[in-house]
């Protein structure tokens, strides 16, 4: 929760806005290999590493990590003036394939929005109060095992002193990847995942935001942001019923509020912009006679111009590769996997769960968006206006609504929101399968 009044800007965030950061000499990145001193690959230039590794930066803006089951995630950074950290040229390169497998041009925050539920105030994080900005330093004991990069903050609001030890990079175990044994118990496969994390911390007001990226060793990528910090004591006003008592009795109400988080992510699969749009639906209707269960029919639907989709039982999407296959000759795509949310009915532009839009290199924000022609619609529910896709773009819309509790103090746990996109016939088998059972392509025989 933060200062909601008109001097938003005036109060807390003087303290925030004015505090020094120390300058901090430039390391050497062991998983970015390379520690950045400006604010994006402004001067880069192709390596010694083949076109396909899809990495075309300098060295001080290149995150390149394999590991421990084998796969190789690389991908390129820069940080930008009001997005924050801005990934690109992301590919995936599992054990068993010979080049890696490109899978997005670019991935970004693209907007937080917070009504409170009072109606006193709207924010825009990204756009309008300094998120990018907020970038601040991380202990090496929040990296644990990883490597802590120095990013140069556009616009600082401590011009003396831009640079910032702000962006993590590191891996970490996510539990079993998979199991399975015999009929017999006599053999046991089981392998641990591996996670590639990647991450930056941004305060705006009283919050702190954690914009997490965890790339997994089959492929998968989540994205996730977590608000943390402090509630506003200036928030504790709350007395028209809407808000929720904090402290002893019922006199100091913090006022609720809706998070609502937008990503964009720019598909790339396999090194062509040119993706396809899929949306899959499925139907279950009664048992029919002679039958122990209902049916399900599923339905596919060729998104071919720019659509405002909403979430439903039954109801998923892909992005298809329009040049590349897997060693099946199956289509590669990627399934988006929405996460948990509260929809915002409040605004045109949070009425949707997802987006799919034509690209437009000046629609970067999915409200408030600035840098457009005059005349240009600013949120992304105007952009939907029957264009054919060609180069489609995603923006995910999860939203979270946050009734305070005793629990936020202090400080306030991280709650988490956000979504993940899994690989759908990227490779021909699990990109983890143990080579014993490698050959079990498409054939079945008894476990014993």
């Amino acid at each position: 929760m933060r200062v909601h009044s008109s001097t938003r800007g005036h109060g807390p965030r003087v303290t925030s806005h004015a505090r020094t950061r120390a300058a901090v000499g430039l390391t050497v990145a062991a998983l970015a290999a390379g520690v950045a001193a400006g604010a994006g690959p402004a001067a880069a230039r192709p390596q010694a590493a083949p076109a396909a590794a899809a990495a075309d930066c300098s060295a001080a803006y290149r995150i390149e990590q394999k590991l421990s089951s084998g796969t190789t995630w690389r991908m390129c950074w820069r940080y930008d003036s009001k997005a924050g950290l801005v990934l690109e040229n992301v590919s995936y390169q599992p054990k068993g394939e010979p080049k890696p497998i490109k899978v997005l041009n670019s991935a970004r925050l693209a907007q937080i929005d917070v009504p409170y539920d009072d109606g006193s105030v709207e924010y825009d994080d990204l756009t309008g109060f300094g998120f990018a900005q907020g970038l601040v330093n991380l202990a090496p004991g929040e990296c644990p095992g990883g490597t802590i990069t120095t990013v140069r903050v556009p616009d600082s609001w401590d011009p003396d002193h831009p640079d910032v030890k702000g962006l993590c990079t590191t891996t970490r175990s996510r539990g079993h990847a998979y199991r399975m044994q015999g009929d017999a118990a006599n053999k046991v496969f089981q392998a641990q995942g591996k996670d590639l994390l990647v991450y930056t911390v941004n305060q705006v007001g009283w919050y702190e935001y954690m914009t997490e990226w965890r790339f997994q060793d089959d492929g998968t990528v989540n994205m996730n942001v977590g608000a943390t910090g402090s509630l506003s004591y200036e928030d504790y006003d709350a007395g028209d019923g809407r808000g929720w008592p904090i402290g002893k009795g019922a006199k100091a109400y913090a006022t609720s509020h809706s998070h609502n988080v937008f990503w964009r992510l720019d598909f790339g699969l396999d090194g062509s912009s040119k993706t396809k749009v899929e949306q899959y639906d499925s139907a279950v209707t009664a048992a029919a006679p002679g039958r122990q269960a209902p049916t399900a029919k599923t339905t596919r639907t060729k998104i071919t111009k720019e659509l405002a989709g909403d979430a439903k039982t039954y109801r998923w999407w892909r992005v298809v590769s329009a040049t590349g296959k897997n060693k099946d000759g199956h289509a590669r795509s990627y399934e988006i996997v929405p996460g948990p949310t509260t929809r915002y009915p409040g605004r045109s532009f949070t009425k949707h769960d997802v987006y799919f839009t034509e690209y437009d290199k000046c629609e970067r924000f999915a409200s408030n968006n600035p840098g457009c022609a005059s005349g240009h619609p600013k949120s992304v529910d105007k952009w939907v206006n029957g264009q054919t896709l060609t180069h489609p773009v995603v923006w995910m819309n999860v939203g979270f609504h946050h009734i305070a509790r005793d629990e936020d103090q202090q400080p306030m746990p991280v709650h988490w929101q956000g979504f993940a996109i899994a690989p759908r016939d990227v490779t021909a088998m699990n990109p983890l399968t143990p080579d014993e059972l490698a050959w079990q392509n498409g054939h079945w025989r008894p476990r014993s």
